[in-house]
């Protein structure tokens, strides 16, 4: 819908698919489909070379004088075994060697995700809570306690931000600190094992189990909707 409205005020639109069925259905007026599971749209994590040649595939159909255009990004471009579905927390049991203090643990991270901005250039994909990493010992504190069945709220929440959407949004971000800095601490990890890694050895793992915990009993549709994107 949004594509369409684009191109009627004369702006030229290109999308990535993931699911051709729906795409061809809803017949955007460019897009691309690469078969790659949700969540990889532009293919394996930390393959730069792979994922420009995603990007400069779905930009060249911007030379399409009209559509609706759909194409398949050729399977031969992917080298190798295509990338697994993002493993969920509820496949993974804890181990019972996670710390016990996640706030210490969080510190540690926090200073090693500096690692990542250095190595990438600043690219990161935190950010969605609006509060900066270095807050995030707080963050993680009233998380905490959340989990514990505590109210509360963290200093800095945007007014117009709902509770539940922070939460959401600040495991998010608090997920991305990990899996980030775990990235440059073993740059040959795969996914899964960087899911298992933090589901079930971090104190931060243990946590957001208990804060989707507490979301989902509530009878409040936004408060389990937000339960479900901390921990499925």
């Amino acid at each position: 819908m949004l594509a369409r409205v684009l191109e009627a005020h004369g702006t030229a639109t290109t999308s990535i698919s993931l699911v051709r069925e729906h795409t061809a259905k809803i017949r955007p007026p460019r897009a691309l489909f690469v078969p790659f599971p949700f969540g990889h749209a532009f293919g394996r994590p930390d393959d730069p070379a792979l994922q420009q040649r995603v990007l400069r595939a779905a930009l060249g159909l911007l030379a399409a004088p009209a559509g609706p255009v759909l194409e398949d990004f050729p399977d031969a471009a992917e080298p190798g075994d295509v990338t697994p579905a993002p493993v969920q927390a509820s496949a993974i049991a804890p181990t019972g060697s996670a710390p016990g203090d996640v706030v210490a643990e969080a510190r540690d991270v926090i200073r090693d995700h500096e690692q990542w901005r250095a190595k990438n250039g600043g690219r990161t994909t935190f950010g969605l809570s609006g509060l900066a990493p270095g807050r995030f010992p707080d963050v993680v504190t009233f998380l905490e306690r959340f989990a514990a069945g505590e109210d509360g709220d963290v200093p800095g929440r945007a007014a117009d931000v709902p509770l539940p959407a922070f939460i959401r949004w600040s495991a998010d971000d608090l997920k991305t600190l990990y899996y980030e800095s775990r990235m440059v601490a073993r740059p040959t990890a795969s996914g899964e094992e960087i899911a298992r890694w933090f589901w079930g050895e971090t104190a931060a793992g243990r946590m957001l189990r208990g804060v989707r915990d507490r979301l989902d009993a509530s009878d409040d549709p936004r408060w389990k909707a937000a339960a479900f994107g901390v921990a499925r």
